[in-house]
């Protein structure tokens, strides 16, 4: 028996047999911590806690829609008059009265105090969208599981990666401008997009993405302890996660400040240690879009068009191509249509790209929660078994082929299955949203574009080539209109018409499809 004694340390006993040695007791040592509470990063004022801002910053702003857009900083952001060139990051240009977009249009830009945004849906403020078309802003426009991964990268200590998304579009090729001159489109462009190094991985291609260092981010959260730990509350967090963890200086709104151990470590979306300052939030939640079930007195009843629509009557061909237990990302649009056409007993899990999985219907009045909206930024519900997580989470989900089907509205879809859907080149700036992610893994994920078969002014949306900037190349798998289904050979860049709407006519079709499709081999039989 051998006793051994170091400082700090001490080897109780270890017995030792020929050729066996033997350990009955493990290092002790004496552990003491001390237990004294840690300062706490709670501020009194949200003016204060702004204080730190300087010109030329480069601003996250968290928030999807108006779910988890943190107004009072915002607010306090705005009374600095003494600030100017910032560059603000959020995934939304805001609505109505609130929201990075909003506050910055209504106030902030007529003191010169932000001069870039970087987006990826900003077309939903409309002000903002004619600013840019006029040359009054910059606006780098990306890919919203692009955008949330740049972030999460510089938050992890990563310069750069390689991605799916955008791969043989107008984002690889630079082709969007960052800048008009003054007058807008027609004047020509002052600051060009960048054009992305691209690469080949296993026969796929890639384009390279830098990561985006923020120096301030300002999140909201619904619980958030004195020393920073942060839950959110459902779809409140969506990029709140990632830019809580970027920046140089993070601060915090919380709707609910807690003392600290009142939150389970179980539960903790943001651990402390990102987190710099913390404020009491004190403006009130807002809803972009109140979006009711059938038959509620207020708001937007869901799906309120009669059954004979045309829309319907596309959406009822898709809901055809759902199987029971499938996985499925509804785009906005008509697409949301789709599950009210289910077959009986086909039972899905629908996926929002901000953060749901198992989202329900639209909700009663009682049922309204101003944190829980869909990509749409419609107030929804979540189904029994439903799951919450952050905007990184959702596209990885997307991008890594874990969604059966998704379904995209589209302005143009070619023979080949290209698809364009997010701008009209000097007129229209949607935004990309994140339909690029969507599309940018079609051997996995089924794409179904639903579309009206012409535009407005009678020209088809059904082509050799789009003429419009592409979502996503090779992308599309099978096209519904109101005429007819069509099914893409991607690899060949060929159509096959495969049916017939009811009413619709061969000779109809072919005189508003503007490419060539062959036949559908059983296609006679299905007529019949």
């Amino acid at each position: 028996m051998l006793t051994i004694r170091r400082p700090g340390r001490v080897l109780i006993s270890v017995a030792f047999k020929p050729n066996i040695p033997l350990i009955s007791a493990g290092w002790a040592r004496p552990y003491t911590l001390n237990t004294q509470v840690p300062k706490s990063k709670v501020w009194t004022s949200a003016d204060e806690a702004v204080k730190d801002v300087r010109s030329g910053d480069t601003l996250l702003c968290g928030g999807f829609g108006l779910a988890g857009v943190p107004d009072t900083l915002l607010g306090a952001l705005v009374k600095r008059k003494d600030i100017s060139g910032l560059t603000a990051v959020s995934n939304n240009a805001g609505a109505g009265d609130s929201g990075l977009g909003a506050l910055v249009c209504r106030k902030l830009l007529s003191s010169n105090q932000i001069d870039k945004i970087i987006a990826s849906y900003p077309g939903g403020n409309k002000t903002f969208e004619a600013l840019y078309l006029k040359g009054q802003i910059s606006l780098e426009l990306c890919p919203q599981g692009t955008l949330v991964e740049r972030l999460r990268a510089h938050a992890a200590g990563i310069p750069a990666f390689y991605t799916p998304t955008g791969a043989s579009t107008a984002v690889e090729e630079g082709a969007i401008p960052v800048r008009y001159n003054e007058g807008g489109f027609a004047n020509g462009v002052m600051i060009a997009g960048v054009k992305k190094e691209s690469r080949e991985f296993n026969g796929r291609k890639y384009v390279m993405e830098t990561a985006i260092p923020g120096d301030v981010a300002f999140v909201r959260a619904w619980k958030v302890d004195e020393v920073g730990n942060c839950v959110f509350r459902y779809t409140q967090n969506n990029f709140g996660t990632a830019m809580a963890k970027n920046a140089k200086l993070t601060i915090v709104e919380a709707d609910q400040i807690v003392p600290i151990g009142s939150l389970s470590p179980n539960a903790i979306h943001v651990p402390g240690i990102y987190v710099d300052r913390i404020v009491l939030a004190t403006e009130p939640k807002r809803i972009e879009n109140v979006t009711l079930a059938k038959g509620d007195s207020k708001g937007t009843a869901g799906a309120n068009v009669g059954t004979s629509d045309h829309r319907h009557r596309i959406a009822r061909r898709a809901a055809k191509e759902i199987g029971d237990g499938y996985y499925v990302n509804l785009g906005i649009g008509m697409p949301t249509l789709v599950p009210e056409h289910l077959p009986p007993g086909v039972r899905v899990w629908l996926q929002s790209e901000n953060g749901i999985l198992g989202m329900g219907p639209y909700p009663t009045e009682e049922q309204l929660d101003p944190d829980i909206i869909n990509a749409g930024k419609e107030t929804v519900t979540l189904l029994p078994g439903a799951s919450i997580f952050d905007s990184s989470e959702s596209f990885a989900m997307i991008r890594g082929g874990h969604i059966d089907v998704a379904i995209l509205g589209a302005m143009q879809v070619s023979q080949a299955g290209d698809i364009a859907n997010f701008m009209i080149p000097g007129k229209l700036v949607k935004g990309i949203g994140g339909a690029m992610d969507l599309v940018s893994n079609p051997d996995k994920t089924k794409v179904i574009a639903v579309m009206e078969h012409c535009a407005k002014d009678g020209s088809p949306k059904i082509l050799e080539q789009c003429s419009l900037p592409l979502t996503g190349a090779r992308a599309v798998s099978q096209i519904i209109t109101e005429l007819a289904v069509f099914n893409v050979d991607r690899v060949n860049g060929e159509l096959e018409l495969t049916e017939l709407q009811e009413g619709a006519t061969l000779e109809e079709v072919k005189v508003k499809t503007g490419c060539e499709f062959r036949l559908f081999p059983g296609f006679a039989k299905v007529m019949r």
